[in-house]
């Protein structure tokens, strides 16, 4: 099976996959099972042997957030080394103490590298409101940092809550002053939405950029990636994007190059492949849509979102039921005070115009029927308005979403 499995996303001519556990030159990994969980592995990380070393980050926008975002945001955060992230618990809402157990966990990191405190970045998944055990943390941290190798399965293993199958790639990208590898490992399935979604996601690449172009990259892919999915509008406490660059494989990839913007081609795609892997993970998602609204551009935003978030819309996703008129409403919610002169087409097939339903016989309501039965479908809206356009990307609501989430804490 390939990486990139979704037709919404497409593997760029100069990008070959490699083994998804491999990772760039440089880089080492490895996760173990502390006991932050009741079974399996719970603590991960994740390092780059080069002393220069630069990343790129961005976080939760929540107005909570966890200990490990508050002090990564303080750290050096251009110039990290390593990350520590753990799962099971998120270390949200524990005052000083969960800060306390943050830094703690970064100082152990630091100590077993040999790197500055401010140059390991954070994270934490699970359960918000509980105390994150902090000796279990630390001894954790000291077992990874013992068993790190160039493989990232059990690291990639480690940072999973309720997903599914762990989320990882490695690609081989052809730039012009040479060869280098990207490679990431992601965690999601629930509490997601558009900036930024439940979610890790760690690249690491082993060609050399300056950190303004790193960050510049990481924006741009981020915003076309995990700032365009939902599974159900539920903004993280604990969200993290951290991206490394080590240089490891001599090729120095310049700000305004033809390379940078292979590389950034190459990233782009490796993001929004993840980002969808973790839409289709939607804790027992069954398909999912894609929702694209051209017109007004202070409107396309706040429809698209309507539409996505809709419970009633994504239940019929999960039935394949067309059913545009839960479309349509989601959509005039978005609309109100407004004519609703909106176009609605499904799977390429055209079932509203100026907001009047088009007659639909019984047979063209059966090849509708048909051509929502598939893993992924489309829905494109126009509304009123010239210029503005933009896409979510989101999961239906499922039987297993609800009872997954009723027993979360039990």
């Amino acid at each position: 099976m390939t990486f990139f499995g979704s037709r919404w996303t497409q593997r760029p001519e100069h990008v070959r996959e490699l083994d998804p556990c491999d990772l760039p030159a440089g880089f080492r990994a490895a996760g173990v099972a502390a006991g932050i969980k009741p079974e399996g592995l719970d603590v991960g990380l994740l390092v780059s042997e080069a002393d220069d070393t630069v990343s790129a980050a961005r976080f939760s926008s929540s107005g909570l957030l966890g200990a490990p975002v508050v002090v990564t945001q303080q750290s050096e955060v251009s110039r990290l080394r390593a990350v520590v992230a753990s799962s099971g618990n998120a270390n949200v809402a524990d005052g000083q103490r969960g800060l306390d157990t943050a830094q703690a966990s970064q100082a152990a990191a630091a100590d077993a590298l040999g790197v500055s405190a401010h140059q390991v970045g954070l994270a934490s998944t699970g359960v918000i409101g509980r105390e994150l055990p902090r000796e279990s943390l630390l001894a954790g941290v000291r077992r990874a940092a013992a068993e790190l190798g160039a493989h990232a399965d059990h690291f990639s293993r480690a940072i999973m809550t309720s997903d599914r199958a762990p989320k990882r790639a490695c690609l081989e990208v052809e730039l012009e002053r040479g060869t280098v590898r990207l490679a990431a490992q992601a965690k999601g399935a629930g509490m997601i939405s558009p900036r930024f979604a439940t979610m890790f996601c760690f690249v690491e690449t082993d060609a050399a950029l300056d950190a303004e172009s790193l960050d510049l990259l990481t924006r741009v892919c981020v915003a076309r990636s995990f700032e365009r999915i939902s599974v159900d509008a539920q903004l993280s406490t604990s969200d993290t994007v951290i991206v490394f660059a080590n240089g490891r494989a001599g090729v120095a990839v310049e700000q305004r190059t033809r390379d940078e913007l292979l590389l950034g081609e190459a990233l782009d795609a490796l993001m929004r492949q993840l980002a969808l892997e973790i839409v289709a993970d939607g804790e027992g998602a069954r398909r999912i849509a894609r929702v694209v609204v051209r017109g007004d551009p202070d409107r396309v935003e706040a429809v698209a979102r309507a539409v996505a978030d809709s419970p009633l819309v994504k239940t019929a996703l999960h039935g394949a039921d067309p059913n545009f008129g839960r479309i349509l409403c989601a959509t005039g919610m978005s609309l109100r005070g407004e004519p609703f002169l909106v176009d609605l087409e499904i799977e390429g097939r055209q079932v509203a115009s100026g907001g009047v339903a088009l007659e639909i016989d019984g047979d063209e309501w059966r090849t509708l029927e048909q051509a929502v039965q598939g893993d992924e479908v489309e829905y494109v809206l126009t509304i009123p308005g010239d210029g503005g356009e933009t896409e979510l990307f989101f999961s239906d609501l499922s039987h297993d979403y609800v009872t997954l989430n009723a027993e979360y804490t039990t």
